[in-house]
């Protein structure tokens, strides 16, 4: 047994997770590979050195947004020279 946790208790609370740092860095040393929600309480606790995790692509948007973004920078490009054009007739005359 190497710790505890209780999702309970409140996120700032020391009895929600214990550990015993001792064996989980011995059992690391030895090679075990914690799980990804294990992974990050023993970052939250400094054992482990933290990870770059892969969320790259969750904020990116598809491939219709894009297009719809284009389109309309586009056509809010057409409409400012529409605009500027008169405007500048009127200034010549």
């Amino acid at each position: 047994k190497l710790g505890t946790y209780n999702p309970l208790l409140p996120k700032d609370s020391e009895e929600r997770v214990k550990m015993d740092l001792e064996r989980v860095q011995y059992w690391l040393g030895k090679g075990a590979e914690p799980t990804d929600r294990v992974s990050r309480m023993l970052e939250a606790a400094g054992v482990v050195a933290k990870k770059d995790r892969a969320n790259l692509k969750k904020g990116v948007p598809g491939k219709k947004a894009t297009e719809r973004a284009k389109e309309k920078a586009a056509k809010a490009a057409e409409a400012a020279e529409a605009a500027a054009a008169p405007a500048e007739e009127a200034a010549a005359e």
